[in-house]
């Protein structure tokens, strides 16, 4: 009986956790849109079959991963003050997403109410309260934090090398004038825009 037999004879021996990191290998060497049950089975010289035993669905394998990605989130060394530690707790999420290749496009096309997401979310709403904004208030802030991070991160996974170029040479100044104006500003440089967006949510917080 050759090793892969053994495996599916005995699908108990691989477990979700495993199926779940080498789904996030996939992920990190091919992208989002090239990953398949059959390409994780494939990584772990297992049959398909095998994989969806422990995932159900690919629906669910996503859902899984995505999990996972914001189990790189620490919330060790944070901040004392409320808003603050609102501010980092931001910055670290985003940096979980960037952390894999498509992790904010795996992110955003799930909806997991999972482990890891449930307590990173928590712990942002929680810093929200204690800064003095209301339920609805804190709640709806950190939808609109997320929401950011995540549209902001997945652009920046996605934009070609040469978006600036590209960005420049159609902005003529008689068709688009204003955009001209701005032009220096509108370059890529994520990491300003990452901050100033989230002053600009987070400064709607009373203090």
């Amino acid at each position: 009986m050759t090793k892969k037999q053994m495996v599916e004879d005995a699908p108990s021996q691989l477990t979700r956790t495993a199926v779940i990191a080498a789904a996030l290998h996939v992920l990190d060497e091919r992208g989002l849109d090239s990953l398949s049950t059959r390409a994780v089975a494939d990584r772990l010289g297992v049959r398909m079959n095998t994989v969806l035993w422990h995932v159900k669905t690919k629906a669910r394998m996503l859902e899984l991963m995505a999990d996972a990605v914001l189990g790189g989130i620490r919330y060790d060394s944070l901040p004392d003050t409320p808003l603050e530690r609102a501010r980092e707790l931001a910055a670290r999420y985003r940096r979980a997403l960037l952390a894999h290749r498509d992790g904010a496009a795996l992110v955003t096309g799930t909806y997991p109410a999972e482990p890891h997401t449930l307590r990173f979310a928590d712990h942002l709403v929680d810093a929200l309260l204690k800064a003095g904004a209301d339920e609805q208030r804190a709640a709806w802030t950190a939808w609109t934090v997320t929401y950011f991070a995540l549209g902001l991160t997945q652009e920046e996974q996605a934009a070609p090398e040469e978006s600036d170029e590209r960005l420049t040479r159609a902005v003529a100044p008689s068709t688009y004038p204003a955009l001209q104006r701005v032009l220096p500003h509108l370059r890529q440089d994520f990491e300003q825009r990452f901050t100033f967006g989230l002053q600009a949510i987070l400064s709607h917080i009373p203090t």
